[in-house]
């Protein structure tokens, strides 16, 4: 006798609903992230600095989503779910600009030690403004994003989607 839920979805139906979630975090954290290379680009043109590249704001976009999903699937905030809505946007949002700022300080290992620097370089290199602008940043970033994963949550994924997706049938709306 089988104890599996015959309603949960197999592991390729998962596989295929975790790679939408996937890429629907990272083209908005895309779109987020590229919009601040574009303005970061414009500010420093005055001062004749080469300009970042967009390949930049979507490989961390990329990232940065993968480091959600692999948050999301380990639960890393689940228990915020008993909160009320707000708080757990509010909760996640910490927790995971927390956890993007951990992988950010990996990164910055890894990069100096690739480039054979002394390990006790990353400390002394790493500017504490550009940080905390860093994560006040991404931190604004998630605060939508979890709101909308959040509302997905709680509705439900049907109803979520029927409310952006599907054209509203109100005979009291005129299309002018």
């Amino acid at each position: 006798m089988s104890t599996k839920d015959p309603a949960a979805p197999g592991l390729k139906e998962r596989a295929v609903q975790e790679f939408k979630d996937y890429l629907i975090i990272s083209l908005y954290l895309a779109f987020f992230f590229c919009a601040l290379v574009a303005y970061t680009n414009l500010l420093m043109s005055k001062y004749d600095v080469t300009p970042l590249n967009y390949t930049f704001g979507i490989f961390n976009a990329l990232v940065i989503g993968k480091v959600i999903c692999v948050g999301e699937m380990v639960n890393v905030a689940k228990h915020a779910e008993a909160r009320p809505v707000y708080q757990s946007v509010l909760i996640k949002a910490v927790i995971f600009s927390l956890l993007v700022l951990a992988f950010h300080f990996v990164e910055e290992f890894v990069k100096r030690v690739i480039r054979g620097e002394p390990y006790g370089t990353v400390w002394h290199h790493l500017n504490p403004d550009q940080l905390i602008a860093r994560s006040i940043i991404i931190f604004s970033t998630f605060i939508p994003l979890f709101a909308f994963m959040e509302l997905r949550r709680v509705m439900g994924e049907e109803e979520f989607y029927a409310l952006f997706v599907k054209r509203a049938d109100n005979p009291g709306l005129s299309a002018n």
